[in-house]
């Protein structure tokens, strides 16, 4: 009896022995499966680090092309709108009267101030007369002579207010905005529309400061757009920034007359093309570090190892290679390539793709 109960106790603790080891390699196997965490991968890919190059090229900048002129409607003195004869999109002369302030009231005073004057007209006849016979003292004389004046002078100021009351065209051109109606009160001041005047349009670009030393006002320069592929339109310089800015940029103005046979829009993109060459430092990338299209453009940095994704704004298209104008300096380090496992914060294994050090 005893020897049985032994040899069962021999089994079960055999039994235990078997679950235990078959329980600790399934631990194990099962930690071998666990994926290793993506944060401690070291991703390889190509990188690059941003240098300004010199590169020689047309220099061709962009700009938007905005009106010659362009004028709010205003209203000088205030009071109830009588009448408003423009509409947007109304094509007005300048000096031409497009508003009504009412003048009811004004046309009272006026009235009363003609009939004022008209009297102390006859009394400074009168009392001259009266003077030349020595009826009446000079200082009664020069009284009534200044009461004349201010009558005349009362008179004067109704009707600049009667004329101010007409509210002009400032400009010639296209009302393009309409914020006032008939019947409706305004204040000195008030703005009642705007005219933009398209007969001539300008065009704002920045240069850089050797080219603003190379170029002079009433340079011809070609301005092309979009609109119109194909069709150049001649414009002139009008201005030279004399302070450029922060980096050393320069506004140059250009202006264009705006032809009838292919008439532009003022807010229209335009390219201006300074019939010259052009060298300069500028901020290269390979187009292959763009993530996303040129229209959203973004790159992955290398900062302590890690993807950054960084939103950049591009310049010139220069085939393998894209001009970057903000958003990178020199020194930062692009993933040029390999980007397709990358995600931001993913720890990076950087070489450099001209050299294959390691970063």
């Amino acid at each position: 009896m005893k020897k049985r109960m032994l040899i069962i106790g021999v089994i079960i603790i055999v039994i235990a022995a078997i679950a235990f080891k078959l329980s600790s390699n399934k631990k194990k196997i099962e930690e071998k499966k666990k994926p290793v965490a993506a944060s401690t991968i070291a991703i390889p890919v190509n990188v690059i680090t941003v240098m300004e190059q010199e590169a020689s090229n047309a220099l061709l900048k962009t700009g938007t092309l905005i009106p010659n002129r362009e004028a709010d409607i205003m209203a000088v003195s205030g009071g109830k709108l009588t009448g408003v004869h423009f509409e947007l999109g109304s094509h007005v002369s300048q000096g031409a009267v497009i508003a009504q302030v009412d003048n009811q009231g004004l046309q009272l005073s006026l009235a009363a101030a003609q009939l004022a004057k008209n009297k102390a007209d006859k009394d400074l006849t009168r009392y001259q007369t009266l003077l030349s016979g020595e009826a009446t003292t000079e200082v009664t004389f020069q009284d009534i002579k200044l009461n004349a004046e201010n009558a005349a002078n009362q008179m004067e100021q109704i009707q600049k207010q009667m004329s101010d009351n007409k509210i002009k065209a400032p400009i010639n051109g296209q009302v393009v905005s309409k914020l006032k109606e008939g019947g409706e009160y305004v204040s000195p001041g008030a703005v009642l529309g705007h005219i933009v005047d398209v007969s001539r349009l300008k065009a704002t670009v920045l240069v850089s400061e050797n080219d603003a030393y190379t170029l002079k006002v009433g340079q011809n320069v070609k301005v092309t757009t979009d609109i119109y592929p194909g069709k150049s339109f001649n414009g002139k310089i009008t201005f030279i920034s004399n302070q450029g800015d922060a980096t050393h940029n320069y506004p140059v103005e250009i202006a264009l007359d705006n032809p009838k046979d292919a008439p532009l829009k003022a807010g229209t993109f335009a390219y201006v093309d300074f019939n010259r060459l052009s060298s300069q430092p500028m901020l290269m990338i390979p187009r292959s570090a763009l993530l996303k299209s040129i229209q959203d453009p973004q790159v992955y940095i290398v900062e302590n190892n890690k993807a950054v994704i960084r939103k950049i704004t591009i310049g010139r298209d220069f085939g393998d290679n894209i001009e970057v104008l903000s958003g990178l300096k020199s020194g930062d380090v692009v993933i040029s390539s390999g980007q397709i496992n990358v995600s931001e914060g993913s720890n990076i294994k950087g070489i450099t793709q001209k050299e294959g050090i390691t970063e």
